[in-house]
């Protein structure tokens, strides 16, 4: 196997030369995912992979029901007059003003918290929304610690715990006994619900190779489509029955599940890697890989080096303060989140205090209908969008549509289809921003980043409740004028972030890529020799990594792995050099190695603004 040192360095001469010329970062993440993208990118996807894909993604099936089931659990239900001669009570007439003789409940007074606990009367109106914003505020908790731990502690163990706090304080939420006790469970049940999302996306992505990342990222959406669609079923069965009856069935099954993916379900095996546990990933990938490529374990064991010593245990706090492009990215997605959770929450919850629907149960059902054609564009298209420009967009559009759903009162059929159109536009862009996220940061902080993002979204839903409620029921229309300028200004944000990350530009041969980074196109031309392994069915693959997005000195490296048909490959860093962005039009160039004989060839990048 071929010297995987690096080729600039080979005399000391050389390597005080590059010391001193060409400051290093720590690449430990770009390193780890171009030593491990060979093994995932040699077989596609098997069906352990698959398996796994579809055990991790059911989580969010469970996770969707616990978000929305206040739609029905803390519904202000109908009521009818009593007395048909009585002319101080008509279906506009305020019941707290009547007495308990005038009017009764349509359904059993149990059938909801707000008639069960007499929160119709209440002197606050927000108290109504107070279980729902406890919910999200304990999203924002749970998101602080157990989001944050997944980077530490591994994707499946953070999963697994989230699933089952969520579904034990579900459990406790039935023998609840008065609105202060609902709350405080919910607001547990949020601390696990938040590590959920993305633990789920983040494990899916890591368990398949980057070209199929991006379509595995959007099947926990699909199962969350599923897990919301199922829950205006479940409610109209148990009607009649309590509103304990629900949380018991939807949280019930998740106990079982838990079990079901300790035993079945692995850990990130890119996860392992950074943190220098090479047996156990190389038994995971063997296991994903082994109906097509048996060999691969023992080659991930001779690059233990390239792993090992760089096992990154870095904070996310240090990483950001180290590398500010990292903390300004965050910012803007967190912004954006935060917009776009506001519609994407304030409009099912809207259903729920009966400020636009025509029917409870249809009304979420087609909420819940429109969440399917959203993971469908999403799946289809996200290899092919633009993020920047199609998350613009789908943001001034929901924003818009939220405003004008409520000003067009008056017409139920086009409130309805504003607020469907609003709601597609929030889920288009749900899916869409975190799988965005997902790629914009390294494996050692991704788990963390993608949690900050989903709890900023969950904050919109914190905000979203308490709006809708003071509103009441003489000023409907303020709230969602609200709700809909701050989604949009919000989501607007995404137009500074990169139009792709900080990523890979790949040529299977020697050639030329372009990579659109920040609008500008930056164009790559390489000199390459023919193959080190001077196999016939050897090919060089070339990943140029682009270190920098928001700072003013970008680092650029290039990696080569040189991996044959029959399952040899090495990897080295071949050159580095620093780049002035402020300059207009930069070059550079090197002298590589690119044979074991010594044959020098002169690699030239090229970039101009």
């Amino acid at each position: 196997m071929a010297d995987s040192t690096p080729l600039l360095s080979n005399s000391p001469s050389a390597k005080n030369h590059q010391d001193q010329e060409f400051p290093k970062l720590n690449d430990h993440s770009s390193s780890l995912e171009e030593t491990i993208e060979p093994f995932f990118g040699s077989c596609g996807i098997a069906w352990p992979q698959i398996l796994q894909v579809i055990l991790v993604s059911m989580a969010s099936f469970f996770e969707a029901q616990q978000t929305f089931i206040t739609i029905f659990t803390d519904a202000i239900p109908s009521w009818h007059c009593t007395q048909l001669n009585n002319t101080s009570c008509d279906s506009k007439s305020n019941v707290c003003q009547l007495s308990l003789t005038e009017w009764d409940w349509d359904k059993p007074v149990y059938a909801s918290i707000v008639s069960e606990w007499s929160l119709h009367c209440s002197n606050s109106p927000i108290l109504q929304g107070l279980p729902a914003s406890s919910f999200f505020m304990g999203c924002l908790l749970g998101g602080l610690v157990l989001g944050l731990l997944g980077d530490t502690i591994g994707r499946k163990t953070v999963l697994i715990s989230g699933c089952l706090i969520m579904s034990m304080a579900s459990i406790f939420i039935a023998f609840s006994d008065n609105v202060w006790m609902y709350s405080v469970l919910r607001f547990l049940s949020g601390c696990g619900h938040t590590a959920i999302g993305s633990s789920v996306l983040v494990l899916c992505s890591e368990s398949v190779g980057k070209q199929h990342q991006g379509k595995v990222g959007t099947m926990g959406f699909f199962m969350s489509t599923f897990g919301f669609l199922s829950l205006p079923v479940l409610a109209y069965v148990s009607r009649n029955y309590s509103w304990r009856v629900l949380y018991l069935w939807t949280s019930l099954p998740v106990v079982v599940y838990c079990m079901l993916m300790q035993f079945c379900v692995y850990e990130s095996p890119r996860w392992l890697l950074s943190k220098g546990k090479v047996r156990e990933a190389s038994a995971i990938l063997n296991t994903f890989i082994e109906s097509h490529i048996n060999n691969q374990s023992s080659n991930l064991d001779d690059n233990k080096k390239l792993i090992v010593p760089n096992a990154s245990n870095q904070s996310l706090f240090k990483i950001l303060l180290m590398k500010r492009w990292f903390l300004g990215q965050l910012l803007l997605a967190v912004a954006a989140g935060f917009g776009i959770g506001l519609m994407y929450y304030g409009m099912p919850l809207g259903l729920g205090n009966g400020h636009f629907s025509l029917n409870l149960y249809l009304s979420t059902g087609l909420n819940a209908l429109l969440e399917l054609p959203a993971f469908l564009i999403v799946f289809l298209l996200v290899e092919k969008c633009k993020r920047r420009t199609t998350l613009l967009g789908l943001s001034i559009l929901c924003g818009v549509c939220g405003m004008l759903c409520m000003i067009a009162s008056e017409w139920k059929v086009l409130q309805l289809a504003l607020e469907l159109t609003s709601f597609f536009s929030a889920c288009t862009s749900f899916d869409l921003l975190l799988i965005y996220t997902s790629e914009l940061f390294p494996t050692s902080i991704r788990n963390a980043t993608v949690s900050i993002v989903w709890q900023a979204v969950g904050l919109g839903g914190i905000v979203s409740p308490v709006l809708v409620g003071a509103g009441g029921d003489t000023n409907k229309i303020l709230p969602y004028l609200v709700l809909g300028i701050m989604t949009s200004t919000a989501g607007s944000l995404v137009i500074f972030l990169p139009e792709f990350p900080s990523a890979y530009a790949v040529s299977s041969t020697p050639g030329h890529n372009s990579i659109d980074q920040k609008g500008s196109l930056w164009s790559v031309s390489t000199l390459v020799n023919t193959s080190p392994l001077g196999t016939k069915g050897a090919f060089i693959a070339e990943f140029l990594i682009l270190v920098g997005a928001f700072d003013t000195s970008y680092v650029v490296r290039l990696y080569i792995i040189s991996y044959s048909s029959n399952s040899e490959f090495f990897f080295r860093e071949v050159g580095h050099n620093s780049i002035d962005q402020k300059g207009s039009l930069w070059y550079f160039s090197t002298l590589i190695n690119t044979s074991p004989l010594g044959t020098k060839e002169v690699l030239s990048w090229s970039f101009s603004s």
